[in-house]
């Protein structure tokens, strides 16, 4: 199956940790040194929480057949609770609908890699890697999400031990990881659901404390950007060598371009930096949603109710901001 990584990300081993933080690359601008421009070949993909909240046979083909009618590339299914999961007709279904796939999840406060609490750090270290060989069943090459924390409000912040559990189980699992061709992406969320990782230069400086390994990236989201960030080009400039995952969500969560959200400097933020990864949208209703998400992710009301039409509307909103960004046609919209 195919990688969702972009290409050209690279490791950067052997640089101070304050140059790997600036942006670099004069010449992975919108037109590059030799006066072409960027051609995107990111996979535009949806989440499969926009569909159902669960994932029995009748959800995977509702939640696959309507990424795929709605003109999507890929589908990212969620593995936080990988023994609920049946990971060989998931990959059935989605290959039987020519799909990609991608895996994201949260880490509950039991599996909670940063606590002080060596049993909890065990426990989470079994967890995720359980949750990496449904991805691997899956067939997919990525698990994003929150992987290094539990996704709940913290009292306070993060310890020093707990950090030092956190990078230590990231030098563990990314190894891992590796070792099954699957590639490992934080995903920076916002301080009212992580203590641990809240912008993208946190997210580099987690990095390197975890050693820099070659398949340890940053998953960027609109939603949590809008909250934490100073600006897109900022945050994508800081961690372009190591972006490897995008999510597209507006800031109340539901239609895109209907809330406060910035996309065409994100968008042309991503064409700056010569952006060529996953591009996958995330949205959540208290109408399709489990009522546990709904609470964890303090979803209290309604935003959407139609899930065809809200993403059939944002797979054109995402594909025509990126034209717009790369000045290059990009095809699959639905009318």
């Amino acid at each position: 199956m195919q990688s969702v990584l972009p290409s050209s990300c690279k490791c950067v081993l052997g640089r101070s940790a304050a140059t790997q933080r600036r942006p670099q690359r004069a010449t992975r601008l919108a037109c590059r040194a030799d006066g072409s421009l960027n051609t995107p070949s990111s996979l535009i993909g949806c989440h499969s929480q926009v569909w159902v909240g669960g994932w029995d046979k009748k959800d995977i083909t509702k939640s696959v057949e309507g990424t795929k009618n709605a003109g999507f590339d890929l589908i990212e299914v969620n593995v936080s609770v990988p023994e609920e999961m049946d990971g060989k007709l998931t990959k059935q279904i989605i290959e039987e609908y020519g799909l990609k796939s991608s895996a994201s999840m949260g880490l509950s406060k039991k599996h909670d890699i940063s606590s002080e609490d060596n049993e909890i750090v065990k426990a989470g270290k079994e967890h995720l890697i359980q949750c990496l060989e449904k991805v691997k069943e899956v067939g997919g090459t990525y698990l994003c999400g929150v992987n290094y924390c539990a996704m709940d409000k913290y009292p306070g912040p993060a310890t020093a031990k707990g950090l030092k559990n956190c990078t230590d189980s990231l030098k563990e699992l990314t190894k891992r990881a590796e070792d099954m061709g699957i590639n490992w992406g934080l995903e920076v969320i916002n301080r009212y659901e992580s203590n641990v990782c809240n912008t993208g230069l946190r997210a580099m400086e987690l990095i390197d404390d975890a050693g820099n390994p070659p398949n340890l990236y940053v998953h960027l989201d609109t939603y949590h950007m809008n909250i934490e960030e100073s600006s897109s080009e900022h945050a994508v400039g800081v961690c372009a060598d190591k972006l490897g995952y995008v999510h597209i969500g507006e800031s109340h969560r539901g239609y895109l371009g209907t809330g406060s959200v910035d996309f065409p400097a994100f968008f042309r933020a991503l064409a700056k930096y010569d952006y060529q990864g996953a591009v996958t949208f995330e949205s959540f209703s208290s109408a399709v949603v489990s009522g546990s998400l709904s609470n964890t992710l303090c979803v209290w009301r309604n935003l959407w109710e139609d899930s065809e039409d809200l993403a059939v509307t944002a797979n054109n909103f995402m594909r025509s901001g990126i034209q717009a960004a790369y000045k290059v046609p990009m095809v699959k919209k639905v009318r």
